[in-house]
């Protein structure tokens, strides 16, 4: 009996042993996964503190929850089960999905680009949202919710194509992983910036001395902090999406611009010693955005020649 109860202990142990193997897979895929869908990240925390610019100070943060539970809805739901059928039945789509995505990402980055230096967009300046009606916030959140669903789709793709060779239910696993680290990660980020400047004046308000001071800067900042994040935005999607056009081109069997990068960044690397890793990834990334700024202009081209006066 005693015989038996140890095997049975020798048993339970090796399980253990094999979840916690199957735990440490799943956690350093979901990082892998995370960490490869960084730009769309960046891009997607960018994005939707726009959608909240106007709104009186207590509708921001239930509009921030509403969004981010539309967006785990997105990828629990739909996106996810999508993914992984594809990825079973299909996986040679995988490739084309990603780069549609990823052309879809260099039209944005392009167009915002056009929204900024283009001829007629000097000067426009929006109606404050509050001046639009109470239903604007409900065509707002079903607008941001929309917008998260292409960069959730992207996200999501990217990271599945980063463990396409774990069992089904690892993938399974890591992408469900995935879609609550990365919402609560982009729409946690979305809600202290977007509430920062509430937590400044509160502090002018409340505190004297350094306390003030430091929430006068953040009244003052978060417009720069605003607009830098734009910025950032629009060069994540450019190159992230040029970065997807240039590995999935590769991946298709045309390597002649691949090899013209990778080369390139060699070059780099040797010339630049100690710091030539730092070199060659600047290099790989300029030329990811580079590409994602030709290809984007010449959707951006396509698309105002079909639709005249399209936009945002």
């Amino acid at each position: 009996m005693s015989a038996g109860l140890a095997a049975l202990l020798d048993d339970v142990a090796a399980i253990a042993r094999v979840a916690a193997a199957s735990i440490d897979d799943v956690a350093a895929g979901a990082s892998r996964a995370s960490v490869k869908a960084a730009g769309v990240i960046v891009d997607d925390a960018a994005v939707t503190p726009r959608y909240v610019q106007g709104f009186a100070p207590e509708r921001e943060l239930p509009m921030i929850r509403r969004i981010a539970q539309g967006s785990l809805r997105n990828k629990l739901l739909f996106i996810l089960p999508a993914a992984l059928l594809l990825s079973e039945f299909l996986d040679w789509l995988l490739t084309p999905l990603l780069m549609v995505g990823g052309a879809y990402l260099c039209f944005e980055g392009a167009e915002k680009i056009w929204e900024k230096v283009g001829p007629g967009h000097h000067g426009e300046a929006a109606a404050p949202v509050t001046e639009l009606g109470p239903d604007q916030e409900e065509e707002l959140v079903g607008g941001a919710i929309r917008t998260d669903f292409i960069l959730s789709a992207e996200i999501m793709v990217i990271s599945l194509n980063e463990v396409t060779d774990e069992p089904f239910l690892t993938r399974a696993m890591i992408l469900v992983l995935v879609a609550f680290a990365i919402t609560a990660l982009v729409y946690g980020a979305v809600a202290l910036i977007v509430k920062m400047d509430d937590i400044g004046l509160r502090l002018v308000q409340t505190r004297e001395g350094f306390a003030a001071r430091f929430g006068r800067g953040l009244v003052r900042g978060m417009p720069i902090v605003m607009g830098v994040l734009s910025t950032v935005g629009i060069a994540a999607m450019l190159w992230v999406g040029g970065h997807i056009l240039l590995v999935g081109l590769d991946d298709l069997g045309v390597h002649a611009l691949y090899d013209a990068v990778h080369h390139l960044e060699e070059d780099v690397h040797d010339a630049l010693g100690a710091v030539g890793g730092v070199g060659a990834w600047l290099t790989n990334t300029g030329a990811s955005a580079l590409l994602g700024v030709v290809v984007g202009a010449v959707i951006v081209a396509i698309m105002h020649r079909v639709r005249p006066g399209h936009a945002h």
